[in-house]
């Protein structure tokens, strides 16, 4: 992975997932419906989100399994 920090230009990284939910209906049901990506610097632990794309499979098993 070609990274670089925008604050302390450290070259190293972690990357990670964050759910949420997003409408009146998916909190009630308590579904997960928005992604994120997160990537966080190894040095100064300045994070950035990226929003991705969630399949329609995953929040039928989010709901299932609350």
């Amino acid at each position: 992975m070609n990274y670089k920090c925008p604050k302390c230009n450290n070259t190293t990284c972690e990357i990670g997932e964050m759910r949420a939910t997003g409408g009146t209906l998916s909190k009630i049901f308590d579904v997960q419906n928005k992604k994120f990506t997160s990537v966080t610097c190894k040095k100064c632990t300045y994070t950035e989100f990226f929003k991705t794309k969630t399949s329609a499979i995953s929040n039928i098993f989010d709901f299932f399994t609350n």
